[in-house]
């Protein structure tokens, strides 16, 4: 009896010794980081400084504006963090969640968003001419349907596989859905978010394979039908013809961008220092919001502004490599469309306030004042850090099997491989 007993506690004791072993192994796994897949650190630290210097701008270009409506310095800032905070959520929660998942809201998640685009038609806030907002300024449909779009139509395009090209299941239902979208914003009027969300979808159709004659045709008729509308436009005619007016002569500008190239301008290479901006107090219009690169020019100089562009460089170039090694066809065309609609909006102020296109109300991400705004792109930027854990731990289970771009398509397959979708 006591050598049976002596046998059964070397054999617990074998046991458990094993257990303590694969327990140890595991720890080392985790703690070497090869049991994770990582994040992209260079995204997120890209992405961090955007918003930190965002934060501080919106204070430095508020706080008198703050002092004078609101009778404290702080109000726009402290909304923003509000904002920031939320948006924070949103970024780890999508960061660490399959984007996989994201194809069984993205029907829903758009009809709702059709719904508020419409609802605020009849029952938003007008402000600053348009009929924009709900909830008493605090909720920006528009900017949720930027992201709403980017989901929808990374699912229905890598739904309709080599289909894409055949224009009846490609073409026409593409620009249907598109154009419905754009035609409520333009109806609040917002013309600047609507291009943004055409060029946005347009981009991501060119990846999923669409046919080069499509994109030229249906282009085409994008413009015209975009002219058209502005040119019925009271305030989209008046930006047209006071950017048309520049170009021939300049000192036909308009004053809005007069304000901001005297901003850009006269902050020099390295800035007069951040809260001395003169053009803020009452010439620039929404120094915190759609001005705000301008009295970042002011205030940091060219040095300032060239970080700031920069950074989006490097927003663009991550989020495209990400896209070309995501491991399906619906995770890269969610990070191309994500980055697209960032780099763009970008693109869209900035040459707006140095005169490179007609002033424009649109947001500089992560920079400019707006909750809304500032939510929905850290939500972006969230999916893609999400397909990135995605391509890292596929890379790590299989060496084949990631999508990747071929922009030449010679043989006329998709400009993604279908391979590894799921």
């Amino acid at each position: 009896m006591r050598q049976k007993t002596d046998r059964t506690t070397r054999y617990e004791a074998g046991v458990a010794g094993a257990f303590a072993n694969a327990g140890l192994k595991r720890i080392e796994q985790v703690a070497s980081s090869k049991a994770w897949p990582r994040l992209d650190y260079l995204l997120a630290v890209t992405v961090g400084a955007l918003l930190l210097i965002g934060l501080v701008m919106v204070y430095s270009s508020s706080f008198y504006m703050a002092s004078q409506l609101q009778e404290a310095p702080t109000y726009y800032l402290t909304r923003q963090l509000l904002g920031a905070a939320i948006g924070l959520v949103f970024l780890l929660a999508l960061a660490w969640m399959d984007y996989a998942y994201l194809r069984n809201i993205s029907i829903p998640l758009l009809v709702v968003v059709l719904g508020t685009l419409a609802l605020v038609l009849i029952v938003g806030q007008a402000r600053y001419g348009a009929m924009r907002t709900l909830m008493n300024g605090s909720f920006q449909p528009s900017e949720v349907a930027k992201l709403a779009v980017v989901i929808y139509m990374a699912d229905w395009l890598a739904s309709k596989e080599d289909k894409i090209r055949n224009v009846s299941y490609g073409l026409i239902p593409f620009g249907v859905i598109i154009g419905l979208i754009a035609g409520l914003i333009v109806l609040e009027p917002n013309f600047s978010t609507a291009l943004l969300i055409v060029a946005t979808s347009g981009i991501m159709f060119f990846v999923a394979g669409a046919e080069l004659r499509q994109l030229i045709g249906g282009g085409a008729v994008f413009a015209a039908t975009f002219a058209l509308l502005i040119m019925n436009s009271t305030h989209g005619r008046e930006r047209i013809t006071s950017f048309t007016q520049m170009l021939s002569d300049p000192s036909h500008t308009s004053f809005q961008l007069q304000q901001s190239l005297i901003a850009i301008g006269s902050g020099g290479l390295l800035g007069h220092g951040l809260g001395t901006s003169q053009q803020k107090l009452g010439y620039l219009p929404l120094p915190h919001s759609d001005s705000i690169f301008a009295v970042l020019g002011e205030e940091m100089g060219l040095i300032g502004c060239l970080i700031v562009v920069g950074l989006f460089a490097v927003l663009a170039y991550r989020g495209f490599k990400i896209a070309a090694q995501a491991s399906d066809v619906f995770g890269a065309l969610l990070a191309a469309g994500a980055t697209s609609w960032i780099v763009l909006e970008a693109a869209f102020n900035v040459a707006a306030m140095t005169g490179l296109m007609p002033f424009t109300g649109i947001p500089l991400p992560f920079i400019s004042y707006g909750r809304s705004a500032l939510v929905a792109s850290m939500a972006a930027v969230g999916i893609l850090l999400s397909v990135s854990r995605g391509t890292r731990r596929s890379n790590r289970s299989s060496r084949q099997g990631n999508a990747a771009f071929d922009f030449g398509r010679r043989d006329g397959r998709s400009r993604v491989s279908r391979t590894g979708s799921r």
